[in-house]
């Protein structure tokens, strides 16, 4: 008995961070877990579509995430050209490019997961863009629970790129930071917030997928 109890403790090890409660009740975005260790996950997410704000700044990541939902809100309410009402997925994302000190302003970008009965044909909308990740994406993720809090995002960020040190995966993880400065990590929300206890939240970084393809 030790011994199978040992085993699946190794394999549910293995298997990386269970999947959010709230994607058992709502559509998420489907992943693979490629790799997982203490303090990441190597995830390997399919071909999608997200539906985008423009950049907002703000030296609040909150205080953007809020402004972003809203628009993102309405447009799932019907205000988008075929006034169609959306399914709510999640997670929600913001894509972040910080500033260069704590009281500068940031700029953000807030996505929603196209649900798959729209991911052919996505609404466009007036101040919205509709963006495909064409072939696959990779994210090194750390998962983290409460409320996102402006003070958090940062260290969040930090302990996930110093958990990726000495690693495989370090190198792509950099090369994807450096290839796009406009987004040096993205958080997602899994959560409405309504919701007060069981809160998942995550830090992506996304790679480059021929870097995790020779590997």
């Amino acid at each position: 008995m030790l011994l199978l109890l040992a085993a699946a403790a190794l394999l549910a090890a293995g298997a990386g961070a269970a999947v959010p409660p709230s994607c058992e009740r709502i559509e998420c975005p489907a992943y693979d877990v490629v790799d997982s260790a203490n303090g990441f996950e190597i995830r390997r997410y399919k071909d999608a579509m997200w539906v985008s704000t423009a950049p907002i700044e703000d030296i609040s990541l909150v205080d953007a995430t809020r402004s972003g939902f809203l628009q993102l809100f309405k447009y799932i309410q019907g205000k988008n050209a075929y006034n169609e009402t959306i399914e709510m997925t999640a997670p929600v994302l913001t894509r972040v490019a910080p500033s260069d000190g704590p009281f500068c302003v940031s700029s953000f970008v807030v996505s929603f997961y196209v649900p798959a009965k729209n991911q052919a044909d996505p609404p466009p909308a007036e101040g919205l863009r509709v963006q495909r990740w064409a072939g696959a994406r990779y994210a090194a993720v750390r998962r983290f629970g409460g409320f996102v809090a402006d003070a958090d995002v940062g260290k969040q960020a930090a302990l996930l790129e110093a958990s990726l040190q000495g690693t495989r995966w370090a190198a792509p993880v950099s090369d994807g930071r450096k290839a796009d400065p406009a987004s040096e990590y993205t958080v997602a929300q899994y959560n409405s917030p309504f919701e007060f206890s069981g809160r998942v939240n995550e830090i992506w970084m996304l790679f480059d997928t021929m870097a995790a393809s020779d590997m």
